[in-house]
């Protein structure tokens, strides 16, 4: 029954007061559908419904308190009342008037009438200046946090002054609020954030703050502190993700907090490597001067004058802002290296000559190129029917980073010339002066063009790397003809099979890498520098391959080295073209290379293969696309690893699948992976250039390099496929994936809920020693992220049994080896469900573990390298 349609009987100027007395009456009986039923017969009788409203809750106060209350009920009656008849609501002389009433009332209501009320009376209508004025007297009454909260609701903040609002506020520890004044407004948020920067000043008085609201009423100057302000900074900046540069003073002392962390981790427990400790105080420290300052005084205090002498001088720090006695010590420092850096010049050149490959043409024919104008002279001389061109190309190096590097420079060799081309300000060139299309149309010629023979060292790579930088060359590499990558002459001379001829003798491959090492090198020689050594007879200077190629202007040393990295490429072709018999290659050279591919990996010019040794200690080498002996299958459990400190994901992976894995902690050193590896015999998973210093710390086989820019699944794909490791569906889970234990506790669904229920009865009862047997078993794990989580099993039975006499220990148990077993993480309802059975426990870690589909998902994810109970025999 529609209660509205006996309104017309009511008699018009109903009593609100009277209905008020009727509708306490049904609230206090809890006789809600008849309270209902009677607050919209009421509104529908009174004369004004607004204005009855305020009378009724001007003349009671049950609605002050917080939750429900018979006003919250009425007000919100009304509201939806009001919408089945907006005639009834006011405009004009006579709103102002029920607005001005209503305003009184909400200095003094729960936040939930606040919107119910601002709806009905259309406050956001009303004259703002009137509104401000208001929050205004509401806020020089005392009432801060109210006042806050009608700016909020009436949003009335851009109006008003940010530090005068909220400084009350945060005395008051009511940062929530705060927060939320500033939430909308970009603008306000910054201006915020400046002024607790201002605060946080290392001269600035708190104390000039707090002292004008000494009457303040629940003050809590024990939480208004720089420490609680610098908290509340980061937390702002984060949530609103503004600029840091807005805060120097609290990003200042953050950093500051840093570096003595640093200096007590370096000196004082010294727990940190020196390496990794420079590192940190470099990128802690930066290019600012405050910092540098700080940092020369921390160097004065555990170090001594010269050593922030250096400091000093890598900072290049002025001498104004040296203490006393650091500036002599450089003075002196400076002297010293000049005379040094003068020897060590005359004799670095001269060894260089000796020990590396040089460029046989002048400097003068080194030409680097930057406008269109410059290269039109390249262009002719390159394009010339039965050419040879050497071609290499540079880019800044990547560390890790995903995706394909941009081509900084392009490097071009005639017999005679070397040309060098800036793509970067060539590019930006193109896009200010037009002409977009014309560089890459003449690198399309020259590679399309198969009268040109092109060489190149790993091109693949490199032409993938150039269609980053310029889109419009990405399908050069299936337009390429007459190309000789003479990374496929390397693979040839690498192999351990094939004698080399050098000067009419046999000189193998291993005694040309020891003799590096005699020499005095710390690494032998790689990639093409190392086929440069064994074509030409002496090793590329390799020292500049790391360089920024994207800094502008390049050193010398940087020119030289691109152009040798160019040029060196003709005269092995040279080489080899008179006698290629003498190197194992076929008479007809340019037969048997034009054309062929190559794989380029990130290492630049490296061949990405890796040595493998099988259980049974057989070598192997191989890359993702070519396997030249695989080895014997092994399973999981004879299979041990160490991963690096970047793939932890990696790691988790494979525990869950059954493999042996050590992980370094964030802080370690990378060398340590190679110590666990020698002392317990394990495979060292790295990636980028780490791999290269642990490679040589470990036999052969020992240390695996997977691709940074997968995601950890296909990570372990790539290592399970590549040391042939074979999971069965035992192996699933059958390792801890949070600690790496193989070890578990099965326990019932009913000892469970005994254990559950007693932890949460005896949280104070003290806990005795418990003897504990478990075996090992197929058990399952799930991620690490979770305190207690799920996992599913196949279908085998477990055997490890509940011990006897365990004691409960509040929330946890407590085995015999100080494991506390972490049934409280047990989300409620898990051990209602009826599937469940059993539960097992980690028998280092104490995590709960319990059968659900996290087993499926797995098995699907890595079907490729799981094999059959069937299978596992053969």
């Amino acid at each position: 029954m529609n209660q509205d349609s006996d309104s017309s009987d009511q008699p018009t100027g109903q009593d609100p007061l009277l209905l008020l007395k009727t509708l306490q009456l049904l609230w206090t009986k809890k006789e809600m559908k008849k309270l209902k039923e009677e607050i919209r017969r009421g509104f529908a009788g009174l004369e004004d419904p607004l204005a009855g409203l305020l009378d009724m809750l001007e003349s009671s106060s049950d609605w002050k308190g917080k939750g429900h209350s018979l006003g919250y009920y009425i007000t919100t009656e009304l509201q939806l009342w009001i919408k089945e008849h907006p005639a009834v609501q006011q405009s004009g002389i006579k709103l102002k008037k029920l607005q001005a009433r209503v305003l009184r009332i909400l200095a003094q209501c729960p936040a939930n009438l606040l919107d119910p009320l601002i709806s009905i009376y259309q406050l956001h209508t009303a004259d703002r200046n009137y509104l401000l004025g208001h929050v205004s007297h509401l806020y020089h009454k005392g009432n801060y946090k109210e006042a806050a909260i009608l700016s909020i609701k009436l949003k009335l903040q851009p109006d008003q002054d940010v530090e005068k609002m909220c400084t009350p506020l945060l005395l008051q520890d009511k940062t929530n609020l705060v927060e939320d004044y500033v939430g909308e407004y970009p603008e306000l948020q910054s201006k915020l954030l400046q002024i607790l920067d201002t605060w946080c000043e290392p001269g600035f008085n708190i104390r000039d703050i707090t002292r004008q609201y000494q009457g303040l009423s629940r003050y809590k100057p024990d939480k208004f502190n720089r420490k609680m302000l610098s908290k509340l900074v980061f937390r702002l900046l984060d949530r609103f993700n503004v600029d840091p540069g807005l805060c120097p003073n609290v990003i200042n002392q953050r950093h500051l907090r840093t570096l003595n962390y640093l200096f007590y981790k370096r000196f004082v427990e010294k727990t940190m490597t020196q390496e990794n400790w420079t590192d940190h105080v470099q990128s802690t420290v930066g290019e600012n001067r405050w910092l540098q300052g700080h940092l020369i005084q921390l160097l004065i205090s555990y170090c001594d004058l010269k050593t922030a002498a250096r400091w000093a001088q890598h900072c290049n720090l002025p001498k104004e802002m040296l203490p006393y006695g650091v500036a002599d010590e450089l003075q002196k420092l400076q002297i010293q290296e000049r005379v040094e850096e003068a020897t060590k010049a005359d004799n670095y050149e001269e060894s260089k000559k000796k020990d590396h490959y040089q460029l046989p043409i002048p400097r003068a024919n080194i030409h680097f190129l930057q406008t269109w104008e410059e290269t039109l002279q390249c262009w002719e001389k390159v394009l010339r029917p039965g050419q040879v061109v050497g071609i290499d190309m540079e880019w800044r190096p990547s560390f890790g980073m995903v995706g394909k590097p941009r081509v900084s420079l392009l490097q071009i060799a005639l017999n005679d010339e070397v040309f060098l081309l800036d793509l970067p300000r060539l590019l930006e060139h193109a896009e200010t002066e037009g002409g977009k299309e014309k560089l890459p149309h003449f690198i399309q010629m020259l590679y399309s063009d198969a009268a040109i023979t092109k060489l190149g060292y790993g091109m693949s790579g490199d032409l993938s790397s150039l269609a980053a930088t310029w889109p419009a060359l990405k399908d050069t590499d299936k337009q390429a003809q007459g190309v000789v990558d003479l990374l496929t002459v390397d693979k040839q001379l690498q192999k351990s099979s094939i004698d080399w001829k050098k000067g009419g003798q046999k000189v193998d491959v291993l005694s040309l890498e020891q003799s590096n090492e005699d020499r005095g090198f710390r690494q032998p020689e790689k990639g093409l520098s190392l086929l440069v050594q064994h074509v030409l007879g002496k090793p590329l200077d390799k020292t500049e391959q790391l360089s920024n190629w994207e800094k502008r202007p390049l050193r010398e040393e940087q020119i030289l080295y691109a152009a040798s990295d160019a040029y060196c490429l003709l005269e092995i072709y040279e080489k080899l073209c008179k006698d290629p018999a003498s190197f194992g290659l076929s008479s007809d050279l340019t037969a048997s290379l034009v054309g062929k591919s190559s794989i380029k990996p990130r290492a630049k010019k490296q061949l990405n293969k890796q040595e493998v040794l099988s259980p049974s200690g057989q070598q192997c080498k191989g890359s993702k696309k070519e396997t030249s002996c695989r080895p014997a299958p092994i399973s999981p459990k004879e299979f041990s690893v160490v991963c690096d400190n970047m793939l932890q994901g990696l790691g988790r992976y494979l525990r869950c699948l059954g493999v042996d894995v050590q992980m370094l902690e964030n802080e370690d050193d990378h060398r340590k992976a190679a110590e666990i590896a020698r002392q317990e015999g394990r495979v060292i998973l790295t990636s980028g250039l780490p791999y290269q210093t642990l490679q040589s710390q470990v036999a052969e086989g020992r240390c695996f390099s997977v691709n940074c820019s997968e995601k950890a699944k296909e990570q372990a794909l790539q290592v399970l496929k590549h040391f042939n490791v074979q999971v069965s569906l035992a192996d699933i889970f059958s390792r801890c994936q949070v600690c790496n234990c193989d070890k578990y506790l099965k326990v019932s669904r009913e000892r469970m809920r005994q254990l559950v229920e007693g932890s949460r009865q005896a949280l104070g009862d003290g806990s005795a020693g418990c003897l504990a047997r478990s075996k090992e078993k197929p058990s399952q794990s799930c991620d690490a992220a979770m305190p207690a989580c799920n996992a599913a099993q196949p279908g085998y039975t477990l055997h490890s049994e509940w011990p006897e006499g365990l004691d409960q220990c509040g929330a946890s148990m407590v085995l015999a080896g100080g494991t506390v077993l972490q049934v409280a993480a047990i989300p409620p309802g898990v051990l209602d469900k009826p599937e469940l059975t059993d539960f097992y426990c980690c028998t280092r870690c104490g995590k709960v573990f319990w059968e659900g589909s996290h087993f499926g998902r797995i098995v699907s994810q890595f079907q490729d390298v799981l094999v059959t109970a069937g299978d596992e025999h053969l």
